[in-house]
């Protein structure tokens, strides 16, 4: 400490003398009568002008000036994404091309000006919980910011629900939608997830053929008049259960006089829980009080958050949950006190009836991964354009561009991917879908939804670290993004939950799905098959694809315990494969860049059939899995 002192003295010594040697030679340059002309006059005026700010500025200020870094901006994010563009150029039609391309870029625009700038006021501004007003009345009031009212009205004027459900470019209005989402998620302060749930309640809706009593419902949830647009929730999840609802569910259901019925229970999370309506699952009472237990005794109902006079409608709030992200929208733990609500599936087929939901808010959980990984590759390619490190720019750094481009290989295979789901989806909205093409939409969805929120949670943390300690810090945003997709991989089902998904997916097919699969990967790779630069890639693909066919073929023989085992590296298998088909697919166009080509031939160097690996190493065998307990309880008194 004393010889820093001593330093800092010197200096600060050593630059007083040096200002003052600078103003005595501005003041004699002004005696001798250099200053005779208005320019040379305003030249020594700023002379002194600077040597006055030098006196005033800190020492630690003018020592780390040049330390200063450069933001990275982005631009109109549609226009920077050279991969969505080419997607879109290659399967629209090409009057919707025109036409969607159009309003994506103006919706750009928007996003770029107006929308980021609210959703980053949301996540300074989280929702409050007022439980009491200031005379003690109980009031449950849960305070959202005006930005976060703002989106509301903005995803009505955009359509981002009514686009779907319009359908004025029939098969593509999916894709139209899905990708205005995709722009809109990152932006959005939190948003993006009410609107999943709202896209799914109008899908259920639908899929019931929009009974007379639903009807209204289904028009405000797929308004574009912000004044009439309704937001909807998914009250699933309770406290002895989160995916386990067959058992975990205990709300009852008791009829009235009216038919109408009134629900009782505690919902544990219940996500953006300021919206206008909802659907729940609850177990209708017999006139002794009796339920039935299990998936069979569940039913699907249909609340309004709020009656006419705009109270709580037998809802009272407990708390709001404190999360480590998605803090811009409320979530909440409710109690179900008398909710009057409306039974709209049949008696005991409330798991069946609200599949429509979960397929579509798994979709939305896609959409939101692969935005989520666009978003941080688009920061981080723009800072290594601007950020100085050991004398030279970071692009110009090949470990650190490798790095990105890793991220970048991920971000493309999850993307088509995406854009395939909302493809098949599209189609089978408009009775245009083959039964192939539902087939392969069922095993997708899990498959997709599992392995883009893993590999999004992977990409955001690689993406932190591409800013240096400026990628820990919350004023950047970047915590923001991460903390916001690590809930990607359990929103809609864990991983683990969505393998045994996907295995029963195939059971359920018998295993048609899966031949399916194998001629829809086959027909993908015969454009690639005759490109040169692909070959390679081609080869790695078949030689998974019978690696994959040899593991499902011997699924039969293998056991129950053995199939659970496998089931998270064979969902994994299936993404890697047909991701891989997709690049390829992409890549063998006519017009493909070389960009599009190095992706394909990266993604297909990784271990495509990670199965078929495990299994040659034991990994699956039930008697070892036995061991597991005793390595995780290890040293543990039982």
């Amino acid at each position: 400490l004393p010889l820093w002192r001593s330093s800092a003295t010197c200096k600060l010594w050593q630059l007083g003398l040096s200002v003052r040697h600078s103003w005595e030679r501005c003041q004699a340059r002004s005696c001798r009568g250099f200053n005779r002309t208005a320019g040379q006059g305003q030249q020594v005026d700023t002379q002194q002008k600077q040597v006055l700010e030098d006196l005033e500025m800190p020492v630690a200020r003018r020592e780390t000036e040049t330390l200063f870094q450069e933001r990275p901006e982005t631009g109109n994010q549609y226009l920077e994404d050279a991969l969505l563009q080419s997607y879109l150029k290659a399967h629209l039609p090409p009057k919707v091309l025109e036409e969607v391309s159009q309003d994506l870029e103006r919706f750009g625009n928007r996003l770029l000006t107006k929308i980021k700038p609210l959703g980053w006021e949301c996540e300074l501004n989280p929702p409050v919980f007022r439980q009491y007003d200031a005379w003690g009345q109980r009031v449950d009031h849960i305070i959202t910011c005006s930005a976060w009212k703002r989106m509301k009205e903005i995803a009505a004027e955009e359509g981002l629900i009514a686009e779907a459900y319009e359908r004025r470019y029939s098969n593509w209005s999916r894709v139209h939608q899905a990708v205005k989402l995709y722009l809109f998620s990152t932006a959005s302060g939190g948003f993006n997830c009410p609107l999943a749930m709202t896209d799914g309640a109008a899908k259920v809706i639908e899929s019931l053929g929009i009974p007379a009593s639903l009807k209204n419902a289904f028009d405000h949830l797929t308004s574009r008049d912000p004044k009439k647009f309704w937001t909807s929730g998914q009250w699933m999840t309770e406290r002895r259960g989160g995916s386990d609802v067959a058992n975990g569910t205990e709300t009852v259901a008791r009829k009235q006089p009216d038919g109408t019925y009134r629900l009782y229970g505690f919902k544990w999370f219940t996500s953006a829980a300021d919206s206008d309506v909802t659907l729940t699952l609850a177990r209708v009472a017999d006139a002794e009080g009796h339920v039935k237990q299990g998936s069979s005794g569940l039913s699907l109902f249909f609340l309004k958050v709020r009656d006419e006079e705009e109270k709580l409608n037998g809802i009272r709030v407990q708390r709001l949950k404190d999360k480590l992200g998605t803090r811009q929208m409320a979530t909440a733990e409710l109690w179900l006190d008398g909710a009057k609500a409306e039974l709209i599936s049949a008696e005991g087929r409330g798991v069946a009836s609200i599949s429509n939901m979960l397929n579509i808010t798994r979709i939305h959980n896609i959409i939101g991964a692969v935005a989520s990984m666009r978003r941080v590759i688009s920061l981080s390619r723009e800072y290594a354009l601007r950020r100085v490190v050991f004398g030279k720019l970071l692009k110009d750094h090949p470990l650190h561009m490798q790095t990105i481009a890793r991220m970048e290989v991920q971000t493309r295979g999850a993307f088509l991917l995406l854009m395939e789901i909302v493809r098949l989806l599209g189609l089978a909205e408009t009775n245009l879908a083959s039964e192939q093409d539902q087939l392969l939409l069922r095993l997708l969805v899990p498959v997709a939804k599992l392995y883009t929120g893993k590999q999004a949670s992977a990409v955001v943390i690689e993406a932190m670290e591409c800013f240096g300690g400026q990628g820990y810090m919350e004023d950047t945003g970047l915590p923001v993004i991460v903390r916001d997709t690590l809930v990607l991989s359990i929103w809609e089902g864990t991983t683990n939950i969505l393998s045994l998904d996907v295995l029963r997916s195939l059971t359920k097919s018998q295993g048609q799905v899966m031949s399916v699969f194998f001629s829809t990967v086959q027909k993908k790779l015969e454009l690639a098959s005759s490109t040169a630069k692909l070959e390679p890639a081609v080869k790695q693909m078949k030689d998974a694809i019978s690696h994959l066919a040899q593991f499902t073929q011997g699924a039969g023989s293998k056991g129950t315990v053995t199939m659970e085992l496998a089931a998270r590296d064979f969902s994994y298998s299936l993404a890697r494969i047909y991701a891989g088909a997709l690049l390829l697919e992409h890549a063998a166009r006519p017009d493909s860049s070389p960009a599009d080509i190095s992706a394909a031939r990266r993604w297909c160097n990784q271990e495509l059939c990670p199965v078929a690996t495990e299994l040659k190493h034991s990994s699956y065998d039930a008697e070892e899995s036995l061991m597991d307990g005793s390595l995780v309880y290890d040293g543990r008194p039982s």
